[in-house]
């Protein structure tokens, strides 16, 4: 949080922009630059350190740190979470554009709206048991919810 814009963009990847220890700073901010404006952060400037910008923007650092790794798979973690609705909204179209070239993407979340929204498959777990996996044709809001509390496996039986 108290470090730049652009170094937090690139803490990820500085193996893809450094040649024996030293880094490329015109990559760095280069990439930095293409981020911010990838995910429309706003901030007034790649040096601001992340924790004067706000709650959503900060979030969207983190997931710029992530892409610029260049990885196929990415894990988001509960990605909307204090945010507002703007930034989420930001957030759900940036985890389109991902799968639509291609990436994959394991979402973790106990929001279920946005698990509806945004997942082709969900695997529900209880106390640390996988009570049931649906399609996206299964989705049903009350068997969701049943499965996410433990009374009922996907099959209709006791959990």
């Amino acid at each position: 949080m108290s470090l730049p814009v652009d170094i937090n963009v690139n803490l990820a990847s500085y193996d893809l922009i450094s040649r024996a220890g030293f880094v490329n700073l015109r990559r760095e901010a280069s990439r930095a630059r293409r981020f911010v404006s990838d995910l429309a952060i706003r901030t007034p400037s790649i040096k601001q350190k992340v924790r004067n910008l706000s709650g959503g923007n900060q979030q969207k650092v983190v997931v710029a740190k992530w892409l610029s790794r260049e990885s196929d798979v990415f894990i988001f973690d509960e990605p909307a979470v204090g945010v507002d609705i703007g930034a989420k909204v930001e957030i759900y179209k940036l985890l389109e554009t991902l799968l639509a070239k291609g990436n994959a993407i394991l979402l973790v979340s106990s929001y279920l709206p946005e698990v509806m929204g945004l997942a082709d498959r969900v695997i529900v777990v209880y106390e640390g048991k996988v009570t049931g996996t649906l399609q996206r044709s299964e989705f049903e809001e009350e068997k969701l919810l049943r499965l996410a509390s433990g009374t009922v496996d996907d099959r209709g039986g006791k959990a």
